[in-house]
């Protein structure tokens, strides 16, 4: 059991829910937000979807750098230092809106919070393991979740809608969307002034590995070597990259035709319809979803409900196909049909997340788990790249047809897994424990 300077302790409640909420908010901002802000400032479909997929990079290559996190300062440092660098890059998107250099400027300081964003990632899950004993990192740990999802509603909800409200009173778009940034910029100075207090400091967080670069890169050689000569490595990495490309190509795609206007072919909602129907209806089907996919595979096993979620991931993708022939005003049915695509994606999630947990068992768990997430940051940058241009060159009805189609991926690439019928059902809270 970790121990914690008395002097220094804090009743976990008091930083535990603060810290995921600022986990959430900068990656919805560079993955949700941007689109949303971006459409309405004018860029088309490709344009948006190739500069924010690159954004998604950061989270690509976070295993590579993971190491000196631990290496150069305390994981307390890093967290509060990084909530300061995302409210300057939050404010630096705000300041450069309104000019005229805003797509270059805004697009510099999102990078800026994506790279600030996955290395607090980085140190915060680090610190949840340092700061609490292994009692309390299993009662926190939906906790955290509960609170990484308010940050999206909050973030892909509250906020869009804000900005909406904002351009009907001020009738100016810039200046909406600049608004809502510094309140964003506001709100991350208030929460790294508040962890620079409240974050406790256990004494293992002051003990940094003294390791040298050289030392660093052996271990990521071996870590890698390892990583290949798993069994099924090769069904395992196409599982990684596959499962979830009809995801990668309709997530970004699925956004701008909410909001795009109807003679483009879009639904046309405005940014308060969108942030209720994406940013909190959607949110609260994919959370949902995902209790359930763990509760299903905690019971069963991964094997007994693969198949299941499988189908769950890809069967509800057509709810797109039909928004886009039939464009129904009511938003009665465009809620219903985003909750049943999310609650699906939900549950079919689970099957990829546990799979990671699976393949990661052995020697270097941790490390071939931080592989894991990298193969499935790149799953959606990869389709996200290129999604854009082949949404304008066939219009959105065909595009949802499209990624329906590639839905064949996602079976084939199942096909091909040999998973262990008792992994998922007892075994494996102790490995997310361990993870």
């Amino acid at each position: 059991m970790f121990k914690i300077h008395s002097s220094k302790k804090r009743n976990p409640w008091a930083w535990v829910p603060t810290l995921y909420f600022a986990e959430g908010v900068p990656y919805v901002a560079v993955m949700t937000i941007s689109l949303i802000m971006y459409k309405r400032l004018g860029l088309s479909n490709t344009d948006i979807t190739l500069y924010t997929s690159w954004l998604y990079l950061p989270w690509v290559i976070k295993p590579l750098w993971s190491p000196f996190v631990d290496m150069l300062k305390s994981k307390r440092w890093w967290i509060v230092t990084m909530q300061l660098l995302i409210g300057a890059a939050l404010a630096g998107v705000a300041f450069t809106i309104p000019g005229p250099w805003w797509l270059q400027g805004s697009l510099c300081f999102f990078w800026l919070m994506a790279f600030s964003s996955a290395t607090h990632d980085i140190a915060a899950d680090g610190f949840y393991m340092l700061g609490l004993d292994q009692h309390d990192q299993a009662y926190f740990v939906g906790i955290r979740s509960t609170f990484y999802r308010i940050a999206t509603i909050f973030s892909s909800g509250l906020l869009v809608g804000l900005a909406g409200a904002l351009q009907v009173l001020t009738r100016n778009i810039r200046y909406s969307w600049s608004l809502v940034f510094y309140l964003m910029a506001g709100l991350f100075i208030a929460l790294w002034l508040y962890h620079s207090w409240a974050l406790p400091k256990p004494s293992e967080d002051g003990e940094r590995m003294q390791r040298s670069v050289s030392g660093i890169l052996n271990e990521f050689r071996q870590t890698l070597v390892t990583f290949f000569q798993k069994p099924q490595v090769w069904a395992g990495i196409c599982f990684m990259l596959f499962y979830r490309m009809p995801e990668g190509l309709l997530a970004k795609i699925s956004a701008l035709f909410l909001v795009d206007s109807g003679h483009n072919g879009g639904l046309g909602l405005s940014d308060g319809e969108y942030g209720l129907v994406q940013g909190t209806v959607g949110v609260i089907g994919l959370t949902l979803g995902g209790i359930l996919g763990g509760f299903a595979a905690s019971r069963d096993g991964l094997k007994r409900w693969l198949w299941p979620m499988v189908m769950a991931i890809t069967l509800p993708d057509l709810v797109y196909v039909y928004l886009s022939y039939v464009l129904p005003q009511s938003l009665f049915i465009i809620n219903v049909c985003v909750f049943i695509e999310q609650f699906g994606y939900g549950f079919g999630f689970s099957a990829y997340m546990l799979y990671l947990i699976y393949y990661s068992q052995g020697e270097h768990k941790t490390s071939h788990y931080a592989l894991c997430t990298a193969f499935m940051a790149l799953s959606m940058m990869i389709p996200g790249l290129f999604a854009g241009a082949l949404q304008e060159a066939v219009g959105y009805q065909a595009f949802f047809l499209i990624v329906v189609a590639a839905c064949t991926l996602t079976y084939v690439v199942t096909w091909f897994l040999d998973i262990d019928p008792e992994f998922g059902k007892k075994q494996e809270e102790e490995e997310s424990e361990e993870v």
